[in-house]
């Protein structure tokens, strides 16, 4: 649900706003970084503590550790399509397979541990 959290708003920036490719990457990351700490803490990580010490922690390390992606996203989508020419719709599918696997491995071995 977060993947297509980040593709739909960042097909809708793109495409329905005429927004940058790379600013339409940012804005659809910040709507599905929200969506993914949600939705991970209760169903994939099946994290119970809901104290505000830890909620701050975890939304910290959750939001700085989605930031790597974000980073390495970027870098590969403006190699990709600014440096190769390829389109930023293919390229954004593409990209997100190796964020997935990155959010992932932060997300077990870092924050929901």
């Amino acid at each position: 649900m977060t993947t297509l959290v980040n593709y739909v708003v960042y097909f809708v920036c793109l495409r329905f706003l005429s927004i940058n490719y790379l600013i339409s990457n940012v804005v659809s990351w910040i709507c599905a970084v929200t969506f993914a700490y949600i939705t991970n803490k209760i169903f994939v990580f099946n994290s119970k503590d809901w104290s505000p010490g830890k909620i701050k922690g975890e939304v910290i390390q959750f939001f700085l550790g989605r930031l790597l992606s974000l980073v390495v996203e970027t870098v590969m989508l403006y190699v990709l399509v600014d440096g190769l020419s390829f389109s930023s719709e293919i390229m954004k599918v593409l990209t997100n397979l190796v964020v997935i696997a990155i959010n992932y491995f932060i997300s077990k071995f870092m924050i929901f541990k």
